[in-house]
């Protein structure tokens, strides 16, 4: 057997005496290392930065208030001492001054207790406590509304209404796919027009021209001439039925939306499909629009509501906040705000930022409708036939009640689908699920 070279024990022998005896000048030289590094590190990034230029050094000095310590008599006082003694004797003064005068306000009041006795555990802070200034706002006084009328002539749900700009006629959509134009002072049937093969459920009268739009759970959108009383445009494109329509104020712009989660803008003259409004995941259940922006606002069963930009056809805002599946939106005549009603809860919002303003709490009932006049009452109408009118500023519920069915029908059909007021805003007119139309008006004796 032969031995192992030497250079081979003699570098074995090194490492293990390295592994033995080397620890502590290792990490000296690691330790050592790393504060060259770091320090070399500094000096490279920081060195132009390590004093500020002479110009912002004499202004910081000129700026700075923290007085010098001075030492006296082997004991170090500091200006900043007797400015904080000058100030607790002034605040001293202040407080007896404010503990004489018997007019100090409860904020000042509650910043004093604070002040002198801090708040414990047990106490809660008086910043949680509601200042005694603070008043609601006081809801408008509104006459009580009263069931003025019961028409009847449908032969399926009533799922659609619409008012006639010159507030002479308004018209309605049913499930026997039929569209009525009845008077409104006499309640009598004018016209019936028919076309649809399925349920109508959208309408929208014109204020320029003497159209009516209307659509239905057929894919059809259809233009009525009230001149001649027949279609004259149709405008095909959506995938499935169509819910909901409305008319831009100003431009001869139609936008429809239904259960294929789509809005779709179209030209009125031409029939091109403008835009198709593409984000929401789920039906379409109203479509609003008006003149400034957002121009059109849409409601969906994916409990979003979304305020678009009309010329770009892109999402300008989305709102989140409801819970439930949104059913209904209603614009303000002359504010520019809009309200949205679900089953959780119905929410008042501002444009053009869609910014929330307050709850509407109290009706708990799917919200199918919802309709507001100039005169401030929100009108919403429950799937189970509960009827609540809200004052719109305060958000006060003022007055609720229940649809009366017409004699005859289910328990069940106690439901309201639709609502519009008239132009003048005093008269209030509901399609319901037993298939008549009721008109309520307020209570001209009430005080």
């Amino acid at each position: 057997m032969t031995a192992a070279p030497f250079p081979d024990m003699l570098s074995i022998t090194r490492k293990r005496t390295r592994a033995i005896f080397g620890n502590e000048y290792l990490y000296a030289e690691e330790e050592q290392s790393h504060r060259t590094r770091i320090a070399s590190k500094i000096f490279g990034e920081y060195k132009n930065v390590k004093e500020l230029p002479p110009f912002l050094d004499n202004t910081r000095r000129k700026k700075q208030s923290i007085p010098k310590l001075i030492q006296t008599n082997g004991t170090i006082q500091t200006r900043l001492i007797e400015d904080v003694q000058r100030s607790q004797r002034y605040q001293s003064k202040v407080t007896q001054a404010n503990e004489s005068n018997s007019t100090s306000t409860a904020l000042i009041q509650g910043t004093r207790r604070t002040r002198q006795s801090p708040s414990t555990p047990n106490q809660p802070s008086t910043s949680l406590i509601r200042r005694e200034d603070y008043k609601p706002i006081k809801p408008e006084w509104h006459a009580p509304w009263k069931l003025r009328k019961v028409i009847s002539g449908h032969f399926g749900w009533v799922r659609a209404l619409a008012m006639e700009p010159g507030n002479q006629w308004f018209c309605s959509g049913a499930g026997d796919r039929t569209i009525k134009i009845w008077d409104l002072a006499s309640g009598t049937l004018r016209l019936t027009l028919t076309g649809h093969i399925s349920t109508v459920r959208g309408l929208a009268v014109s204020d320029r021209h003497p159209y009516l739009f209307s659509c239905g759970e057929d894919r059809m959108v259809k233009c009525w001439d009230l001149e001649q009383n027949k279609v004259i445009r149709q405008y095909h494109g959506h995938l499935s039925g169509v819910y909901t329509l409305a008319l831009h104020p100003t431009i001869d712009v139609l936008v429809t939306g239904g259960r294929d989660a789509t809005v779709r803008v179209w030209d009125m003259r031409t029939r091109q499909n403008v835009h198709v409004l593409s984000g929401h995941t789920n039906i379409i259940s109203n479509v609003q629009c008006q003149e400034a922006d957002p121009q059109v606002i849409s409601a969906s069963f994916d409990k979003t509501i979304r305020l678009w930009d009309l010329a770009a056809g892109k999402t300008m805002t989305v709102l989140t906040h409801h819970k439930r599946q949104v059913r209904s939106l209603a614009l303000h005549p002359t504010e520019f705000t809009f309200a949205s009603g679900s089953a959780d809860n119905i929410k008042q919002w501002k444009c053009p930022e869609g910014a929330f303003m307050q709850n509407f709490e109290g009706h708990n009932a799917i919200i199918n409708t919802l309709s507001v006049n100039a005169d401030g009452v929100l009108f919403s109408g429950g799937d189970n036939g509960s009827m609540k009118f809200w004052d719109w500023k305060s958000g006060y519920n003022y007055q609720s009640m229940d649809m009366i069915i017409q004699p005859g029908s289910l328990d069940a059909e106690a439901g309201i689908f639709c609502s519009t007021y008239d132009k003048t805003g005093l008269r209030l007119i509901t399609g319901n699920a037993d298939k008549t139309i009721h008109i309520y008006g307020q209570d001209d004796e009430a005080v």
